[in-house]
């Protein structure tokens, strides 16, 4: 199997319309999380999210595009091609058939379903745009995206709720590692804060209240966690066989060395009892990757702050890991991203490669009193960023239908 190496990085998200700006705000464990501005939740249950603030498409879209994108597609496009032009490449060279695009998207253009079965309830079919079809589908932020760049490989749009962009990333990994592509574009993109998503999740019980502290209302393992903060953007890898980044003289951030995924067969929204699912994923992930729990430093956990997924994920964490995992670092980058939904799996691995690179352990910024259950695990679940020597991190995304995916990533430059 050939080597396969993260040499571009790209993001749109709550705290940052770059990744060096999302990743200032990492270091300075400041939360996206506000009242909605995409439409009116006065009164709602629900009134808060982690919105990207006055998105700036850079000049990349112009009026036409913005007909034919969603705002999902919109937010892939503009991530792509930051990690497109971080990678060293030209935007404006088409990468051709030796490249490949594994972007997708949990819920896709939500807001133009929303939008359209409105105006066809009002108007009949004759009121929708043309462009209905091309704004609702999972696939368009990759085709858009492959469009641009000229990429003729593969193409592949995975739909696997929150664990879309480990999925994509990984399966995007093995398609290098066996020789089917030199370079691919991989990620997620998400824009699901529209009345029906809300709606829908609020009933579900998942969504946080704590509208009267918008910014400290994601606060993965807390005591006091009563669900996720909604929030969309997109994150994007370049990733590239070790041979063909070398070749061009391309800067190297990080190795991609394991990835696995599992299903838990056991429920359509909650984990099972310590999380067995999520503990097979993380052992296989680091079988793949040839290294012991004991090699691995920091974990990006999947943490969505609400009661079901941390605790289980922590016991989960402890059953793998055992005696490594007191003084593991395990931090939640939802804490300030909120939940990305299908982009947050390409985005936590943009900020877990960030932390290797500059040999940072992003925080939990939100934790104030660690659940007692939690606490007794032993792991490090530091509130502030920390300076930290790590060169192998892990990061977790777990998705409803029970859905596990696990990647591993090595500090370039380090040893193994």
């Amino acid at each position: 199997m050939r080597r396969v190496v993260i040499t571009g990085l790209g993001a749109v998200s709550p705290i940052g319309g770059t990744v060096p700006e999302t990743w200032a705000s990492v270091l300075a464990g400041k939360t996206g999380t506000a009242p909605i501005t995409n439409f009116d939740a006065a009164g709602w249950k629900v009134q808060i999210a982690a919105e990207v603030k006055d998105f700036d498409h850079r000049g990349l879209l112009d009026r036409r595009d913005l007909k034919r994108m969603d705002r999902f597609t919109q937010f892939g496009v503009v991530a792509a091609h930051e990690a497109v032009v971080d990678a060293g490449l030209d935007p404006e060279t088409p990468l051709g058939e030796r490249a490949g695009v594994y972007v997708g998207s949990g819920i896709g253009g939500i807001n133009e379903i929303e939008q359209g079965s409105i105006t066809v309830a009002e108007k009949g079919p004759r009121g929708l745009s043309p462009f209905f079809i091309p704004r609702c589908l999972a696939n368009l932020s990759a085709g858009f995206i492959a469009i641009r760049h000229g990429i003729q490989g593969p193409s592949l749009a995975i739909s696997t709720a929150c664990a879309v962009g480990n999925h994509s990333i990984g399966e995007a990994w093995r398609l290098i590692a066996s020789n089917g592509a030199d370079i691919v574009v991989a990620g997620g993109a998400e824009a699901p804060i529209v009345p029906v998503s809300i709606a829908g999740f609020s009933v579900m019980r998942a969504l946080s209240t704590r509208n009267d502290a918008a910014e400290s209302a994601s606060r993965p393992f807390d005591a006091t966690r009563d669900g996720f903060v909604m929030g969309e953007g997109a994150g994007i890898l370049i990733l590239e066989s070790l041979a063909h980044a070398q070749a061009r003289g391309a800067r190297i951030y990080a190795e991609v060395i394991g990835y696995s995924l599992t299903t838990d067969a056991h429920h359509i929204t909650a984990p099972p009892p310590r999380h067995g699912g999520a503990a097979r994923c993380m052992r296989a992930a680091l079988m793949t990757a040839g290294i012991s729990p004991a090699a691995v430093g920091y974990i990006n956990a999947h943490g969505t702050s609400t009661p079901a997924n941390d605790l289980s994920e922590a016991q989960a964490i402890s059953d793998v890991f055992g005696d490594a995992a007191s003084g593991l670092f395990v931090s939640s980058t939802k804490s300030m991203t909120g939940h990305l939904l299908g982009a947050a799996g390409g985005l936590e691995a943009v900020l877990t490669t960030k932390a290797l690179h500059h040999q940072v352990i992003p925080p939990t910024p939100t934790l104030q009193t660690v659940q007692p259950e939690i606490a007794a695990l032993g792991l490090a679940l530091p509130s502030a960023a920390q300076e930290a020597g790590v060169d192998v991190a892990l990061s977790n995304a777990f998705g409803f239908g029970g859905t596990n995916a696990s990647l591993v990533f090595r500090r370039w430059g380090a040893a193994g």
